[in-house]
């Protein structure tokens, strides 16, 4: 495999270090359990980068947890008890194959610090204000990664279509070709993660929530949901390491313009349809 160029950054107690490494020959140590490792930026893919660089095979070395997309924006990863899970379209999930590629994706090994168990949650609104006083009370300033298994009164997802080059936006793609379900009385486990303030350049702050059935043949983006009952398990993470693309239009991306408006309806908007 190419070698491809590792940007490490290790927050403990405020300071950050950032060093380079091979992803070839970075290894899963005890020190790694620790580490959200990140695959490109929330921003590039935002602008349209959804070329892969790393495989699902090598990804699966940095974590055992997480959420992404795969190469050409082709549906939504979601990462869960070691397997790659990729939510199509039309919704629908099959295991990602290890050749696969990954444009964008944070993963981590899950070790849970602490849990919060819920009933009659209304909204996701109505979640991330419970899990983020759990944020204030255990650090905002570090990551958390959230596994949520759950009884759902009603969940709505979505996920969209493989795009070719020239690749549009984020956002056009998804304007373009997003397929959102609503599932009623469904039992499943979300997976996401929770990223600080100081993140806002390289993520999205706050929480990002993927979903995927019991039965592992439905899942997506989670747009909205209201839990009947559940338990959310976190994992809180102070370790952070990036790849970053070794691709010469990787370096062309306007990474300074401000995205925030584009990645919050990436993240949140509906097409009201297919």
């Amino acid at each position: 495999m190419k070698l491809k160029k590792l940007l490490g950054a290790s927050i403990l107690t405020g300071a950050m270090l950032f060093n380079t490494a091979s992803a070839a020959t970075t290894s899963a140590t005890s020190a790694d359990r620790e580490t959200v490792y990140q695959v490109a930026l929330l921003q590039s893919l935002a602008l349209g980068h959804f070329d892969g660089n790393i495989t699902v095979r090598d990804l699966k070395k940095f974590g055992d947890i997480g959420i992404g997309t795969f190469k050409g924006l082709n549906g939504e990863m979601i990462v869960l008890n070691g397997v790659v899970y990729q939510a199509l379209q039309n919704c629908n999930v099959q295991v990602a194959d290890d050749k696969t590629t990954v444009p964008f994706s944070n993963v981590t090994f899950f070790e849970r610090d602490f849990s919060v168990k819920l009933n009659n949650v209304a909204d996701k609104s109505a979640l991330e204000s419970i899990l983020n006083e759990a944020v204030e009370k255990h650090g905002k300033n570090s990551f958390y990664m959230i596994k949520l298994p759950a009884t759902f009164n009603e969940i709505i997802i979505r996920s969209e279509l493989g795009q070719s080059k020239p690749y549009p936006t984020l956002v056009q793609a998804l304007q373009a070709t997003q397929h959102e379900e609503t599932l009623q009385n469904v039992s499943g486990t979300i997976v996401g993660l929770y990223c600080p303030n100081y993140m806002s350049e390289l993520n999205t702050v706050g929480w990002h929530f993927h979903f995927i059935s019991d039965d592992k043949t439905t899942g997506g983006h989670v747009l909205n949901m209201n839990i009947r009952s559940g338990e959310a398990q976190l994992d809180k993470t102070d370790g952070f390491k990036m790849q970053l693309p070794d691709k010469k239009d990787f370096q062309s991306l306007n990474l300074a313009a401000d995205l925030r408006e584009d990645i919050r309806k990436a993240e949140n908007d509906s097409t009201k349809g297919d």
